[in-house]
C-alpha cells in the first residue's frame, strides 16, 4: 500500500533545476536510503514532501491520518526547556486524548442511553490508541531512548541552551524516535552522533515496523538498514532494490550497458550520414539516400549523462614549523564549569592526530582553547613556532544572502574572476552551484566552499571539526587523499572510523580524559 504518492514533480531555484518531471512512491514499511552526490536535491525532495517548500510543478499525496516524522539539518529546540521536558512533548498528541478521555468521563453523567453507547466506543478507541503508542510507560521510554543516544549522561534536567549544535541534534532525534511516526524522515542523523550511538541508532532503525526515508553519506550505517534505494542524478530520481553496494553494481553495470549501446548507435549514425552525404545527390540513389534520412531523423538518441565534476583537494604546505605544535601542562577546558581533568598534551609537527569520543566530552572546545578563540579555565599552553593553521569549523556562520563567488572573492580580492570559478570548480562545485545565493546551498556545497577557501591558504597546521559533515562518498574519498599527502601537521574531529583511521598516525579517545562517567 502506498503511504506517499508524488507525481510529475518538478522544481527549481531561479534558472537552476533540480527536478523535472520526477514521481516515487513510499510503499507501507519500505526502508529508504536517498542518495546522491552533493546539491543533487535530496533535502529538497524532503523539503518538499513535508510541506515545507511548494514544488513549481506535480502533487505531494500522502494518505489521510498518516503522521509524518521529519529530522532536517536546520532543526531548532524551543529555548528555555530541559531535555526531559523536550523529549516528553513527543508525547503531547497522547496527552491530548487522555484529556479527551476525561472530558468524555463528565459527560458521561449526564448522557442518555444512545450519547452513552457513543461515548463509551469513542472512550474504548481513544483508550486503545494510549495502549498501542505506549502511554503508561512514556518515562521508561523516554529513559531508553535518551540513554541510546547518550543524552542520560549529559543529564536530562540540563537546559537545552546549554547543549552543543551535536547535543541538541541528538535531543531533537530522540524526541522524534520517541514520536514513534508513521512514515520517519531523517536527513543524515549520524551527522553528530559519536559511534557508540551510530550502533544504537543502527539497531534501532533495523527493528523499525514502519516505513522511513533517510539520507546519508555514511554507507556503512545506510547498508545496515535499508532494502530500497533511491538514487537522485541528473534531476531524477531511479529506485533500485537492496542495499548502497548493490545499487552501486547495478548502476555500474547499467552505465556500461547504455555507454556499450551509444557507441554501436553512433558507428551507425556515421553509416547512415556518410551514405546519405555521398547518395543524395545521385538521382539512382536519392531515394535511398531520403529513406536513410528518414531513419535518421526518426532515431532515439542515446545520450551519456554528463560526468558530474569530481573534487580535487589539495592543502597549500606554507613554510616548516619547528618541531613543537603544541604542549599543554595542567590544561583544563570547558565554560562555566571543567569537562576535564588537568591535560599534559604534546604535538609535534608532521603528526596527524585523530579526536574521537562521545559528544559534550569537549573535543570542539580543546580545539579553541588550542586556536585561543576561548581561554582555558586553568592551566597553560604552548605553541610552537612558525605557525600557519587553516581551521575548518563544524558549521558556516553568515546569513548566505551572497552568491558563492562573491563569498570567496571578498577572502581573496588579489584573485581575478577566472581564478576564483577555477578554485571553486576544483572543489567540486558546478557553474550554477557557483553564482547561487550561499544560502540555497546543501550543507555538502557549502562546505566544499569552506575547503575551498582552506586550500587557497599556505597552511602548515590543519585543524579539522568533523570536516565530513555532509560530504558525498567522492568528496570524502578525495579529502582522504588529500590529507594523506598533506605535508604539515594535522589535527582533526571525527566519528567516522572508515574516515579518520585511513588518516591519523595517533588517535587520542577523550573519554579518557572526560570528568564523566562511561
Amino acid at each position: 500500500m502506498s503511504v506517499l504518492t508524488v507525481k510529475n514533480l518538478s522544481h527549481g531555484f531561479g534558472d537552476r533545476a533540480i527536478f523535472e518531471d520526477v514521481s516515487f512512491r513510499l510503499l507501507k514499511g519500505e526502508h529508504i536510503g536517498l542518495i546522491g552526490a552533493n546539491g543533487e536535491g535530496k533535502s529538497t525532495f524532503m523539503n518538499i514532501i513535508t510541506g515545507k517548500l511548494m514544488p513549481d510543478e506535480g502533487t505531494v499525496e500522502w494518505n489521510s491520518r498518516v503522521r509524518v516524522g521529519y529530522l532536517d539539518q536546520q532543526s531548532e529546540l524551543k529555548k528555555g526547556s530541559t531535555i526531559r521536558e523536550v523529549l516528553r512533548t513527543a508525547f503531547n498528541y497522547l496527552y491530548e486524548m487522555e484529556q479527551e478521555i476525561l472530558s468524555i468521563g463528565e459527560a458521561m453523567a449526564t448522557a442518555d442511553e444512545t450519547e452513552m453507547d457513543r461515548l463509551m466506543e469513542d472512550m474504548g478507541t481513544l483508550q486503545d490508541l494510549l495502549d498501542h503508542n505506549d502511554f503508561y510507560i512514556i518515562e521508561a521510554k523516554v529513559e531508553e531512548v535518551a540513554g541510546g543516544l547518550g543524552l542520560k549522561d549529559l543529564g536530562l534536567d540540563v537546559p537545552v541552551d546549554e547543549l552543543s549544535g551535536g547535543q541538541r541534534t541528538k535531543v531533537l532525534l530522540a524526541k522524534l524516535l520517541l514520536e514513534k511516526p508513521d512514515i520517519l524522515l531523517l536527513d543524515e542523523p549520524t551527522n553528530y552522533l559519536d559511534e557508540e550511538h551510530i550502533t544504537w541508532l543502527t539497531m534501532y532503525l533495523q527493528n523499525y515496523e514502519n516505513a522511513f526515508i533517510l539520507i546519508s553519506h555514511d554507507i556503512p550505517f545506510l547498508d545496515q538498514v535499508i532494502n530500497i534505494i533511491y538514487h537522485v542524478d541528473q534531476l531524477r530520481l531511479t529506485r533500485y532494490v537492496g542495499d548502497y553496494h548493490s545499487f552501486r553494481d547495478t548502476h555500474e553495470a547499467k552505465q556500461k550497458q547504455v555507454e556499450a549501446a551509444y557507441i554501436r548507435q553512433q558507428q551507425e549514425i556515421s553509416k547512415l550520414e556518410d551514405f546519405v552525404a555521398r547518395n543524395k545527390a545521385r538521382a539512382a540513389t536519392a531515394n535511398l539516400a531520403k529513406s536513410r534520412q528518414k531513419k535518421l531523423d526518426k532515431m532515439d538518441r542515446i545520450e551519456l549523462t554528463k560526468e558530474k565534476p569530481k573534487p580535487v583537494f589539495g592543502f597549500k604546505m606554507g613554510k616548516t614549523t619547528g618541531k613543537l605544535v603544541f604542549e599543554t601542562k595542567g590544561l583544563v577546558i570547558g565554560y562555566d564549569k571543567p569537562l576535564t581533568r588537568p591535560l599534559d598534551l604534546y604535538m609535534e609537527r608532521g603528526q596527524k592526530i585523530a579526536l574521537v569520543g562521545a559528544n559534550g566530552l569537549g573535543k570542539t572546545t580543546l580545539l579553541k582553547s588550542l586556536l585561543g578563540i576561548i581561554p582555558p579555565l586553568a592551566g597553560e599552553i604552548e605553541l610552537g613556532e612558525n605557525q600557519q593553521i587553516g581551521y575548518f569549523e563544524q558549521e558556516m556562520s553568515g546569513t548566505g544572502d551572497q552568491t558563492c563567488i562573491e563569498d570567496f572573492w571578498n577572502e581573496f580580492p588579489g584573485l581575478v574572476q577566472y581564478e576564483v570559478r577555477a578554485a571553486l570548480a576544483k572543489c567540486g562545485l558546478t557553474t550554477k552551484q557557483i553564482e547561487s545565493q550561499v544560502r540555497v546551498l546543501s550543507g555538502g556545497e557549502k562546505a566544499k566552499l569552506r575547503l575551498a577557501k582552506l586550500m587557497n591558504r599556505e597552511t602548515n597546521i590543519l585543524v579539522l571539526d568533523e570536516p565530513t559533515n555532509h560530504l558525498d562518498v567522492d568528496a570524502k574519498d578525495e579529502l582522504i587523499r588529500a590529507l594523506k599527502e598533506y605535508r604539515g601537521t594535522v589535527l582533526l574531529v571525527s566519528h567516522e572510523p572508515e574516515f579518520y583511521s585511513q588518516i591519523a598516525t595517533t588517535v587520542w579517545n577523550c573519554e579518557d580524559w572526560s570528568l564523566k562517567v562511561f
